[in-house]
């Protein structure tokens, strides 16, 4: 009986094994029929099945825990001045051909002129980052939080050439919540954003977009670097912060294009974030300077020029006195580094510089006509961007149009008298550009009327004749590199055009 026993054990242990074995390596099929066939686990579905489209990025939650933090701001200022920034004013209406706005215009009054803007708090001590042109030339300012207090505030530093500015708010206990600062550089175009502020004075209004374009320049090609989103940015926005879907400020709103309805446009907050130390303890900021006009190595620019590098900054104008000019830097030298560290475009050169205090100095690597040259510079501070009203417009020429133009363009022959009137120095040689052809590749190079043609591909262009002989010789596809002088601006540029077909 023992022995029978043990042997069926043994049976039962062994189909019992098979069993359990077989279900782990899937050789026991479902039965060709069921009454009630079971639905397949989630985890079991096919790769092939088709799954539901990812939900947009909600900004709900990121709304509710920074809304507290963004304030609306109050600015008053004395009647009569205008405030001026990056040339535009406020009370006075912007030509019809200015894309950017700032503000509602206002009339001309001795009253006292109130502006509206945002901001947001980033320390728990009443610190609030906002715009310098929401609060330039103010003397009263109101913050109004989140919870309904209006609180005054002063201006502890600004900063007009990137737009921002530092204001305080005293004698408060903590903050209700500080808002976080993100990492601007990260952004990519086409991320979700969501803008907060005060829009035509309707409070903590929050909108919703992406990142249009990064880097884009609107006032000043040497330091400009926005963002540009389509989340609607109206008058009121100014100051308020650009959010990313991580609940972190990438940017403070700024400007807004006034042909289009979707075109905004922030100051990184890395810039900003750069700044906060000189603001809070100075006031302003300071920049190294060495007084170069600067453009990017571009393959146009390598080849009309025929360089040796195909990266770097080059240089197209050096200001008078400067320290580039005592340093012996010239145009056309093309800069590659900066104490060792490679210089990848003329946006890197003039980052590393503004960054740098002045009075301090900076080791060059340049390279001048093929060959590699190394000096120091001693740096001085970034003067004020003028905002002056530009010289009137050239004088017309009143000889019969060119009818033979070649690239596009005609020129005249400097005298005295139109050297004088666009206040040309004395050394300037060159001929005077009076018409550009709007179906010309001179015209698509972005040459203007009223400027100085000085050389194509550094051949010197002294009469008009010398310039028929230079610009006839050029064959269709060719590209050229044309050296100009810009009255209004007093500057020396570079421009590249490709010669069309004839």
């Amino acid at each position: 009986m023992s022995r029978r026993f043990t042997l069926i054990t043994v049976a039962l242990t062994a189909v019992v094994a098979f069993l359990v074995g077989a279900i782990f390596a899937g050789g026991v099929g479902r039965p060709a029929v069921s009454a009630a066939p079971s639905k397949p686990a989630t985890a079991q579905r096919p790769m092939t099945t088709a799954s539901p489209a990812a939900p947009l990025v909600s900004f709900a939650d990121v709304v509710e825990k920074l809304n507290p933090a963004v304030v609306n701001i109050d600015a008053t200022s004395p009647g009569r001045e205008s405030r001026r920034r990056r040339g535009r004013t406020s009370d006075i209406p912007d030509p019809p051909d200015s894309p950017f706005e700032f503000g509602p215009r206002q009339d001309r009054s001795d009253a006292p002129r109130r502006g509206a803007g945002s901001g947001f708090i980033i320390d728990a001590d009443g610190s609030i980052l906002t715009n310098n042109h929401v609060i330039e030339r103010a003397e009263r300012i109101i913050v109004k939080l989140s919870d309904g207090r209006s609180l005054r505030a002063h201006v502890v530093g600004a900063d007009p050439d990137t737009d921002v500015a530092l204001i305080k708010v005293d004698g408060q206990a903590a903050m209700p919540v500080v808002a976080r600062l993100g990492d601007s550089s990260t952004l990519r175009m086409g991320e979700w954003v969501c803008a907060i502020g005060n829009p035509l004075g309707y409070e903590h209004s929050v909108t919703v977009g992406v990142v249009s374009f990064l880097g884009r320049k609107l006032f000043d090609r040497s330091l400009d670097n926005y963002i540009q989103t389509d989340a609607a940015i109206n008058f009121g926005n100014s100051g308020g912060p650009l959010i990313n879907a991580r609940g972190e400020v990438i940017g403070i709103n700024a400007a807004i294009s006034s042909r289009a309805s979707s075109i905004g446009f922030a100051v990184p907050i890395n810039g900003a974030r750069a700044i906060l130390p000189q603001l809070k303890s100075k006031g302003h900021v300071t920049r190294g300077y060495i007084g170069v006009g600067l453009h990017d190595v571009d393959p146009d620019l390598e080849r009309s020029l025929k360089l040796t590098v195909s990266h770097g900054a080059l240089i197209q104008d050096v200001t008078d006195g400067s320290p580039a000019d005592r340093a012996g830097l010239r145009p056309y030298d093309v800069i590659v580094a900066i104490d060792d560290a490679a210089v990848g475009s003329d946006d890197d050169l003039i980052r590393e510089i503004s960054s740098r205090a002045p009075g301090s100095s900076a080791k060059l690597r340049y390279v001048r006509d093929g060959k590699a040259e190394t000096l120091s510079v001693k740096l001085t501070e970034r003067p004020p961007r003028e905002t002056g009203d530009t010289t009137a417009d050239p004088p017309a020429d009143r000889a019969k149009p060119d009818q033979d133009a070649p690239l596009g363009l005609s020129v005249r022959d400097i005298d005295r008298v139109v050297a004088d009137r666009l206040e040309l120095p004395r050394s300037l040689h060159g001929v005077l550009i009076t018409r550009v052809e709007g179906m010309s590749s001179s015209y698509d190079g972005g040459i203007e009327r009223g400027t100085v043609l000085l050389e194509i591909n550094r051949q010197r262009v002294d009469s008009l004749a010398e310039y028929r002989r230079i610009a006839r010789a050029a064959h269709a596809g060719d590209v050229l590199a044309l050296y100009v002088y810009v009255p209004d601006l007093k500057q020396h540029q570079l421009k590249t055009i490709r010669v069309d077909d004839r």
